[in-house]
């Protein structure tokens, strides 16, 4: 089912920057840690919040990894290509002797321009072997396959991102939004122009990965039910109760779904989705021992 997908009215109403990431400007990338604190959080320290004077342990990565996990990429394939670049020098500065994780929490397509250079970037990555390469689902991916078997769910898909992924594969949209028959040959020019090896990539994409004291998912998780009984709507589409939530979670959540200016780094969760489609800001975060450090690849403002 095709629910209502969200996005920040700040972002959407600067038109300049929603068209940002299809652009060929060059990008700046930013790297910098980053600690349990936000700046919309109490950055009073966590054994003082609980009354006792013992330091909380730390979540840890797996010993000896180092995990980089990407946020929602929406269409952004000049940003994912700077942002490879920085993670690339990053593992080469780190001299790391077990192969890198590099997980994407989902949200390849739609709302950019370029959904096929996208998933392009990521089978290569999984073919090169440099990577351990997990590819989470996202919702916009969900609502792509469901679009694939229901011509229905056009309208509603193409109202969030789905007449720029559409475009991207060289089908144009029906004129008329109820033109239910223009919708049903667009589906069967969709799945005509639609890689094979783009639509196995969707249908193999994970819902959930864990490693060490994290756990990666596209949406977030629903607080009351463990990590292993998760529904695959709520890893999909859950919002406001999993942001709400205090937690903590069985494990450190590590999610995108949620676009916000700058990155969430919390003692519960980690919010990696910086709305990069508006922002010209695309966000990843580097997990290893107790560290985490936030890197980024931003589109330099036109001269």
């Amino acid at each position: 089912m095709l629910l209502a997908d969200y996005s920040l009215t700040s972002l959407a109403e600067s038109t300049a920057a929603a068209e940002g990431c299809d652009r060929s400007r060059r990008t700046v990338v930013a790297t910098r840690p980053c600690s349990d604190s936000h700046k919309r959080t109490n950055s009073v320290p966590l054994d003082l919040l609980s009354g006792s004077r013992t330091a909380a342990p730390q979540p840890r990565a797996p010993a000896g990894r180092v995990i980089y996990a990407v946020g929602d990429v929406h269409g952004c394939a000049d940003l994912l290509a700077n942002l490879l670049e920085t993670i690339l020098r990053d593992v080469a500065q780190l001299k790391v002797t077990q192969r890198p994780i590099l997980i994407f929490v989902g949200d390849y397509v739609d709302r950019g321009d370029k959904s096929p250079e996208v998933i392009d970037m990521v089978l290569r990555l999984m073919a090169e072997g440099r990577f351990e390469v997990r590819a989470l689902k996202g919702n916009h991916e969900q609502s792509l396959l469901d679009f694939l078997d229901d011509a229905g769910v056009g309208p509603s898909w193409a109202e969030y991102g789905g007449l720029q992924t559409l475009r991207s594969y060289g089908v144009q949209p029906p004129a008329r939004k109820a033109d239910v028959r223009a919708w049903e040959m667009t589906r069967e020019q969709f799945l005509e122009r639609f890689p094979s090896e783009h639509l196995a990539f969707l249908r193999g994409l994970e819902l959930m990965v864990t490693y060490g004291d994290y756990a990666f998912v596209h949406a977030g998780v629903r607080d009351s039910v463990p990590l292993s009984s998760q529904s695959e709507e709520d890893l999909l589409w859950i919002r406001g109760d999993f942001l709400r939530a205090k937690g903590p979670f069985e494990k450190v959540i590590v999610h995108g779904h949620t676009p916000d200016t700058e990155p969430f780094v919390g003692s519960a969760r980690i919010g990696i989705d910086t709305g990069a489609y508006a922002t010209g800001l695309l966000t990843a975060v580097r997990l290893m021992a107790s560290e985490r450090l936030i890197l980024q690849a931003r589109l330099a403002p036109p001269r």
